[in-house]
């Protein structure tokens, strides 16, 4: 039987290894640092348009993070019909930095649409087209001097930071390729959080499993990493399959009755969700090294971190 840790997100600065530099604490820290001497107060405003439960949750932990760390934080809840127009409005007032929907509000393709309305200037959630083609291909930056970092997703984004606490990535390694030798599967293909985050972590150097409801694709930058970015292929395996070869396992079914059979799971897996659902049972405990139940408070804590970001670009910092 392995000795699992249990690792909440609130957790993560006191039970992550100690060579990790960076923490939540310490960001968060430093976020209400920043504001503090710059004598500023970035203002983000998020536009609920639905019911969803997990998206009101969200929109709490945002408002309780941003008023811990003096971010100006303004919610507007609207008739999704409204929502083009009030985004427009947003996005030309000069006092908001960032903006913020939260999905989903008509579907995929419907809601993809609504992504590009947002500004560029003011995606603090990193899905409008430009930010979302340079994740893909691997480009870091938005200028060739290298001085004005792209937006990425936030929760992605959480979960990469994640698996850095914990001391999955192998600083070691040359960067870029810190997660060389990984082997990892996300159960969950969504284009806001499922399929940028197998990118971003095949763009790192892991072979990634992604898995959604038709399949299981392969995403990794080829044999010895090679590419300057992932490729995507059928893998030719079933999740049952691809699961026990996974050092990592990463959920995010959005359904109360899924659960994963911990018997797929290897010894010493790391399991991570991401779903408002638990998709792990109880006895995950008994396979897992380490389990992070859930990543809500990372997020809004990389949500806080692309905001400061953007204000930075708009002031030419």
């Amino acid at each position: 039987m392995t000795s699992c840790k249990v690792v909440l997100a609130s957790e993560l600065p006191q039970r992550a290894p100690p060579r990790v530099n960076l923490q939540i604490a310490a960001l968060r820290n430093e976020i209400h640092k920043t504001i503090t001497e710059r004598g500023i107060r970035p203002k983000l405003v998020g536009f609920l348009a639905n019911h969803d439960p997990a998206a009101v949750k969200y929109a709490e932990w945002t408002a309780k993070t941003c008023e811990e760390t003096g971010v100006d934080f303004e919610l507007r809840k609207i008739d999704k019909q409204e929502l083009e127009d009030k985004v427009i409005e947003a996005n030309e007032d000069d006092d908001v930095n960032g903006i913020m929907v939260y999905y989903p509000v008509f579907g995929d393709r419907q809601d993809q649409y609504l992504q590009n309305i947002i500004s560029t200037g003011k995606d603090v959630e990193g899905l409008c087209h430009t930010f979302v083609q340079n994740m893909y291909h691997n480009v870091r930056y938005l200028d060739k001097e290298q001085k004005r970092k792209c937006i990425i997703p936030c929760t992605p984004l959480a979960i990469v930071k994640i698996l850095e606490y914990i001391g999955v990535y192998n600083s070691v390694l040359p960067y870029g390729n810190h997660l060389y030798g990984k082997t990892i599967t996300v159960i969950n293909r969504s284009e806001v959080v499922g399929r940028p985050l197998a990118a971003l972590l095949a763009n790192d150097g892991a072979r990634v499993f992604s898995v959604d409801i038709n399949g299981v694709q392969e995403f990794s930058r080829g044999t010895g990493i090679k590419l300057r970015k992932h490729e995507v292929k059928d893998s030719g395996l079933s999740v049952e399959q691809c699961v026990p070869l996974s050092d990592v396992v990463i959920t995010g079914v959005p359904t109360a009755s899924y659960k994963l059979p911990t018997e797929w799971l290897k010894d010493g897996v790391v399991a991570i969700n991401f779903s408002t659902h638990k998709n792990f049972s109880e006895d995950v405990k008994s396979r897992a090294a380490i389990y992070v139940p859930s990543v809500g408070k990372v997020t809004v804590a990389m949500l806080e971190r692309n905001l400061l970001r953007l204000h930075d670009h708009q002031h030419g910092l």
